[in-house]
């Protein structure tokens, strides 16, 4: 790239930068003045001690078997949110569920599983080959390549919506009450583990829970409530978004960064993309949520690490076949998986 392009490039951006950081600001957090109270009232919760670790069942995933779909289910409406086509629906029992279709499905299944299984808070996720809908619209503004004609949607994520618990805020990575805790430096590990480069805050959610078991009170339950992005590369591609989920793009992706005595720096977040410099927005957040995954102290990449070793194969190819992944795709995601657990416990 010569110098003339360079500049051209640096003042596209800086163009985008003041509209670019107003709009971040207005963005996705929707919730009243009230439920922000709630949100900074009530014992925020990030991780609890997984002491079941070894015998969880990452099968079925936080909802256990109990709550797998299993039933008929009703349209409600699409849900125009997000990057992928949903839509929520309810079921027989009047449990309602939103139904995510794409790329993200397979994925999203996995991450959530494994980030669960050691200790932090993530959706009911469940993944369906195949989804019969009773009420589907002819025509979905989005998605509509994944709907058949009798209705039935192929190869969909179900989020179970709780009774108990109700979404109040978003957190931030750079502001919450976790700032320089193992807990916090953990969860950033497990992003760079499963390679989530969608880091948004957008993406955080501050849970209430009204009746926590075990706790005297009410809990904040925060979790990252999209972990879509998942399992793909974190190197250069036009469309990063296309390879998540993919083997060959995890296996071939790069993991650690640079390591010192004192802190460990992993490849996710990477640099934005080229093309991203013409959406100022995008490229500005996404130039900010590179610190994430860069210079973790080392002893709470350790601490984390020594959690993830307890995981057996058996448990981490369940995640896999959770997500609807052939034989041979489940194998190869575990190895990478199960290398990179021994990378961890060698730092």
């Amino acid at each position: 790239m010569n110098r003339q392009q360079r500049l051209t490039i640096i003042f596209l951006a800086i163009l985008g930068l003041t509209f670019s950081f107003t709009a971040i600001a207005k963005k996705g957090n929707k919730s009243t003045a009230e439920e922000k109270e709630i949100a900074g009232s009530v014992h925020p919760v990030l991780w609890s001690d997984p002491v079941d670790l070894r015998t969880r069942n990452l099968f079925y995933g936080p909802g256990g078997e109990k709550h797998a779909p299993h039933t008929t289910y009703t349209f409600e409406k699409e849900d125009m949110e997000g990057t992928s086509p949903k839509f929520t629906v309810h079921d027989e029992n009047e449990v309602k569920w939103k139904v995510k279709m794409g790329h993200e499905v397979h994925s999203e299944t996995v991450a959530s599983r494994l980030v669960w299984a050691v200790g932090y808070s993530t959706n009911e996720d469940y993944f369906l080959p195949e989804l019969r809908v009773d009420g589907m619209p002819e025509h979905l503004r989005r998605g509509q390549q994944f709907i058949d004609p009798a209705g039935t949607a192929d190869n969909v994520r179900l989020k179970r919506y709780l009774n108990d618990e109700k979404k109040v805020d978003l957190w931030k990575w750079s502001d919450n009450p976790f700032i320089s805790t193992k807990e916090l430096n953990g969860l950033r590990v497990m992003m760079a583990l499963i390679n989530n480069w969608d880091l948004k805050d957008v993406n955080n959610s501050i849970y209430y829970k009204k009746h926590a078991e075990g706790v005297d009170g009410p809990e904040n339950i925060y979790m990252i409530s999209d972990l879509g992005a998942s399992f793909g590369t974190t190197g250069v591609s036009w469309k990063r978004g296309s390879a998540d989920g993919i083997l060959h793009y995890y296996s071939t992706s790069k993991f650690l960064g640079k390591v010192t005595p004192e802190t460990v720096s992993f490849a996710v977040p990477s640099r934005p993309l080229l093309p991203d410099v013409f959406d100022p927005q995008d490229f500005f957040m996404r130039m900010h949520m590179r610190w994430i995954g860069r210079n973790i102290p080392r002893n709470d990449v350790r601490w984390i690490a020594q959690i993830l070793a307890q995981l057996s194969p058996e448990q981490i190819r369940d995640a896999f076949r959770a997500a609807g992944y052939k034989p041979y795709e489940v194998e190869g995601f575990s190895k990478v998986v199960e290398g990179r657990i021994a990378l961890l416990s060698k730092l």
